[in-house]
């Protein structure tokens, strides 16, 4: 029978097991029990908050198919009393949530436009270049993330106010105002997610762009801007989302176009709305406003989520 000589100078058969070299246990892993445990909690933690998140839409998006008098008498039954589809269209038309989508989309076209070119030309000239104050302004930009809107109310209000004093075309009652503070409002968030991305891609492309006699700002445009793919749809995404569900602004800078749809928000027409239900107690047709308004948010997310995950780990793999 063949033999193995080990390092020891010792004669083994194959089939024996070296000294020194015990089969592997086969018993259960130590922290094995505590591991299952904190899996179980974790899962019965996302378990209880996916219900807190999923209950309250089910509620909402059931009670617009409900009539008012299943709403009053089961408010927090998610069956409906039948398929009431003419809520939508009543609150769409006497509900004015058309005017306020228009209003609104008008709004964001130009704020999140503004924003995303402001915020990366910005995050792209600190993070690439070097000069005296580099740091200074970026800090200054990451600081609006530390400021809650609300401690500016009163200056912003009076800012607003003056400039339409000033100028009458931009006062308060129009869109123009409100696509301005939208627009400094998210640049903090904008340049500081931006500064980190366009650190991440690689100089060498912009320095060949250079050789080749490209300026400094195509070569932001067509070369540095294109790479930026991902991190823009993702900060894209963010601002819409942002801009779309604000309500704290639109209602304090537009104070002056109460009762009139035509010029409201998406945000500060569901809450005039169902501030000024009074005895009419429309309550099938503000839910289903609510609905509408939520639905645009919630198709943007399902329909871009990889998107945005892609952007948000593209920084942090390159």
């Amino acid at each position: 029978m063949s033999t193995v000589t080990q390092p020891s100078g010792r004669l083994t058969r194959p089939d024996e097991t070296p000294p020194g070299r015990g089969t592997p246990k086969t018993g259960r892993r130590s922290g094995g029990l505590g591991e299952r445990i904190f899996n179980g909690f974790s899962h019965l933690f996302l378990l209880v908050w996916a219900v807190m998140v999923v209950y309250p839409l089910l509620w909402v998006v059931m009670s617009s198919l409900k009539s008012d008098r299943a709403i009053i008498k089961e408010p927090l039954s998610l069956i409906p009393d039948g398929l009431h589809w003419d809520n939508f269209v009543r609150a769409w038309g006497q509900g004015h949530i058309g005017a306020f989508f228009l209003n609104t989309l008008l709004v964001l076209v130009f704020s999140v436009t503004l924003t995303m070119l402001l915020g990366s030309m910005a995050a792209y000239a600190l993070a690439r270049f070097n000069f005296p104050g580099n740091r200074l302004i970026y800090f200054m930009f990451l600081s609006g993330l530390t400021l809650p809107i609300y401690l500016a109310a009163v200056p912003l209000f009076k800012g607003v106010y003056n400039t339409g004093v000033v100028f009458p075309l931009l006062g308060p009652n129009k869109h123009v105002m409100l696509i301005v503070v939208y627009v400094a409002w998210s640049l903090s968030f904008t340049v500081f997610f931006m500064h980190s991305f366009f650190r991440t891609l690689p100089s060498t492309v912009a320095e060949a762009a250079m050789v080749d006699g490209a300026s400094h700002t195509a070569t932001f445009f067509r070369v540095m801007l294109p790479m930026a793919k991902p991190g823009l749809i993702s900060i894209g995404i963010f601002n819409v989302l942002g801009q779309w569900n604000q309500w704290y602004l639109p209602v304090l800078l537009m104070q002056s176009v109460s009762g009139e749809p035509k010029h409201q928000v998406i945000s500060q027409g569901l809450i005039e709305l169902s501030v000024n239900q009074g005895y009419k107690s429309d309550w099938s047709g503000l839910f289903a406003g609510v609905t509408m308004a939520m639905l645009p948010v919630l198709i943007v997310y399902m329909v871009f989520q990889r998107q945005v995950q892609s952007g948000l780990t593209a920084g942090v793999g390159k």
